[in-house]
């Protein structure tokens, strides 16, 4: 089937010595992955690499055969041309491990358009704001709201953080957990916006700190997640 549609890049991965195989998130049906053969090899052809850097925010003509397979790609343009995500380093390292995660949490073909608009959405504020530090943090906590597993604070809050169970608790338990400045900065990352997160204040080695809790927290709760590789390099980046 002939498909217009609104997708956002994952990845790409070199295939062969003149092919790519890209994987993006699609307004329409969710995860796909497309094989584009030749493109790095030829200089005349409508598809070109540059496209399909991470998050390129994209249109495309896709031919969907929804059978598991790698699907065809006809036509592509840029919906959003990014300004600084991928020439500031901070922003290009964010872009990387984002990318990373959420290729590692998304396996789902089918259409998810609430997810969809907020990664759209998202991705253009991180491309036009300076401060953004804390960015990655509230965007995964964020996200966990399109995978089900977003803090219950329905009970209020206690000492502590049940990563496993994702809930607050009045005394440790046997599951990993959140507790003391690393707890306060994760309830101050609750119910703001993006535009908030510049007055939460967290020290390089807390921010750190937070960020493996939360990647834990995708850990424990999406089945078969893998933690990103970019993950270090993120860290080095803002450190």
């Amino acid at each position: 089937m002939r498909v217009t549609t609104g997708a956002i890049v994952l990845s790409s991965l070199k295939y062969g010595d003149t092919s790519m195989i890209v994987k993006a998130f699609t307004e329409s049906d969710g995860l796909k992955t497309y094989l584009l053969k030749g493109i790095l090899g030829s200089k005349k052809g409508k598809l070109k690499a540059a496209y399909f850097q991470p998050l390129m925010q994209l249109e495309i003509v896709a031919i969907h055969r929804n059978k598991g397979t790698m699907e065809r790609l006809q036509e592509v343009k840029s919906t959003y041309p990014y300004q600084t995500v991928h020439t500031d380093v901070a922003k290009n390292a964010v872009a990387f491990f984002l990318s990373e995660m959420l290729g590692n949490s998304i396996h789902e073909e089918e259409r998810n358009e609430g997810l969809f608009r907020f990664l759209e959405a998202a991705f253009q504020w991180l491309d036009n704001h300076d401060q953004i530090a804390n960015f990655h943090l509230y965007f995964l906590l964020e996200l966990s709201k399109y995978f089900g597993f977003y803090p219950d604070i329905t009970s209020g809050r206690s000492a502590y953080f049940d990563l496993q169970n994702g809930q607050f608790i009045p005394l440790p338990g046997i599951y990993p957990m959140l507790t003391g400045d690393e707890l306060d900065h994760f309830i101050a990352l609750l119910g703001i916006n993006f535009d908030a997160i510049h007055t939460i204040r967290i020290g390089k080695e807390e921010r750190q700190a937070l960020l493996q809790k939360i990647v834990l927290y995708f850990e424990l709760h999406l089945h078969g997640f893998r933690k990103p590789r970019s993950l270090a390099v993120l860290n080095e980046v803002f450190s």
